[in-house]
C-alpha cells in the first residue's frame, strides 16, 4: 500500500476495568478478549498502531479526548489516521486495509455503526479540523449524519464501509450474535455467557417486581377482609 508508512492506527479504547464500569452488562473477560483481538487485528495489517486507553487520553469530554488523541498521532509524523475502538466483534484487518486503500482517493473513510455512530474513521491530516471535531455530537445517533453534512457542505470526499454493530448495550450483544458475519469462537462464547447472565438477571428483576406488587396490594387490604 502506498500510504502504509504514512498511516497509523489509533485504538481509542478504555481498559477492561474501565469498560465494566460504564457498561454494567459486560464482563471484564469480554473486554479483555476484545482488547486483545483489536490489537491482534491492528498488528495483522503491518501498520503502526497506538493504544490510547483512559491512561493516555487527555481532556474532559469524549470529544476532547478523542480529538486530542488523533492530533497526538499526527504529531508523530503520520499523514493518515485510522481510528477504531474495542467494541466491534466483526471488525477485521480487511476493514483496516480497505480503509488505507480508500484514503488514497478520499479525505474521510467511515465505518458506520448501527447506532448512528461509527466503528472506524480514516482521516487525512489535511482535512482534520480540531475546532469542527470538538463541536460534533459525539456519542449520539446523529454523529454520522453530522459528519456527512459537513463533508458535503465543504465538498470533501467521503467513503463508507459496511455497517457493523458496536457493543454498547445488552441488546447489541443479541444483534451481533444474530448476524451472519463471522466472529471469533472465543468471543462468541463469552457473548453468549454475557447474554445468559443479562437475561437471567432480567427474569429475576421481573419476578421480584411482581412479588413486590402482589405484596403491596395485599397490604393495602384484601377486599375479602375489609368487612372484618
Amino acid at each position: 500500500m502506498v500510504l502504509s508508512n504514512k498511516t497509523a492506527i489509533l485504538i481509542f479504547a478504555n481498559s477492561a476495568e474501565k469498560e465494566i464500569v460504564s457498561k454494567s452488562f459486560s464482563s471484564k473477560q469480554l473486554f479483555e478478549t476484545l482488547n486483545a483481538q483489536t490489537i491482534k487485528i491492528a498488528k495483522k495489517t503491518g501498520l503502526a498502531y497506538f493504544v490510547y486507553s483512559e491512561h493516555e487520553q487527555v481532556g474532559f469530554s469524549f470529544g476532547e479526548r478523542f480529538t486530542n488523541a488523533i492530533q497526538s498521532v499526527y504529531n508523530k509524523g503520520f499523514n493518515q489516521v485510522i481510528t477504531i475502538g474495542n467494541d466491534t466483534p466483526h471488525l477485521t484487518a480487511k476493514h483496516l486495509l480497505k480503509t488505507v486503500e480508500k484514503l488514497e482517493t478520499n479525505a474521510i473513510v467511515l465505518g458506520p455503526s448501527t447506532d448512528g455512530g461509527f466503528y472506524l474513521m480514516g482521516l487525512n491530516k489535511a482535512f482534520f479540523n480540531k475546532n469542527i471535531f470538538l463541536k460534533l455530537p459525539w456519542q449520539t445517533s446523529g454523529l454520522n449524519r453530522s459528519i456527512s453534512k459537513i463533508s458535503a457542505s465543504k465538498s470533501i470526499a467521503i467513503c463508507y464501509l459496511e455497517v457493523l454493530t458496536d457493543i454498547d448495550t445488552a441488546s447489541d450483544i443479541q444483534m451481533v450474535l444474530n448476524s451472519f458475519k463471522a466472529i471469533a469462537t472465543t468471543i462468541k462464547s463469552i457473548l453468549l455467557q454475557s447474554l445468559f447472565v443479562v437475561n437471567r438477571f432480567s427474569i429475576y428483576q421481573n419476578l421480584a417486581f411482581k412479588d413486590f406488587i402482589l405484596h403491596f396490594q395485599f397490604n393495602k387490604g384484601s377486599p375479602v377482609l375489609l368487612h372484618l
